[in-house]
Parts: C-alpha cells; sequence; structure tokens
C-alpha cells in the first residue's frame, strides 16, 4: 500500500482576488492531489492537501509563491488530519 501524507497549509498575504484558489487547484491537481482550498474571512486561503508525500511537499513549497498575481508573506503547514472524503480537489465556496 502506498503512503500518504496530508497537511493544511493557510497563505498569508495578498492572496485573494488574485485566482489562488483556481492556481491551486490546478497544481494539486496536475500532482494527483486530493483536498480544498477556500478562501478564509480573514483575507487569508486554507489549502488541504493530501497524497504521495513527494506531492505534498511540492504543494507547500509552490504556495510560497502562488499564481503571479499573489503576494505571498507567510505559509503555515500543519501537518497531519483526516484525507479529505470523496477524492478530487475542489474549490470550497462558502
Amino acid at each position: 500500500m502506498s503512503e500518504t501524507r496530508t497537511s493544511s497549509v493557510i497563505v498569508t498575504g495578498r492572496v485573494q482576488g488574485v485566482s489562488y484558489r483556481a492556481w491551486t487547484q490546478a497544481e494539486a491537481r496536475a500532482r494527483g492531489l486530493s483536498g480544498s482550498v477556500r478562501n478564509r474571512d480573514d483575507g487569508t486561503v486554507e489549502a488541504v492537501f493530501s497524497g504521495p508525500p513527494e506531492a505534498v511537499a511540492a504543494m507547500e513549497a509552490l504556495c510560497r509563491s502562488g499564481p503571479a498575481g499573489a503576494r505571498v508573506t507567510d505559509v503555515a503547514v500543519r501537518a497531519g488530519g483526516d484525507v479529505p472524503p470523496g477524492g478530487g480537489f475542489r474549490i470550497l465556496r462558502d
């Protein structure tokens, strides 16, 4: 059985209104990850990545730069957590 890693990241900076969620979804899907990404009320973006450890680590690193219009000032990573249900990578709109 293959190893799965799950992590949650909170991205701070100019990350809303710059297509950060769509970029995250495309990058995560390209790496075969499941999970989700959403805007938070405090102006940050939160994402949960689950999949092969090297792919999750790659997404954590990519989140430090984001798409062209983003200005990331901090990325907080919390390892562990439940594997997101349903598979695939979704943009949550709440």
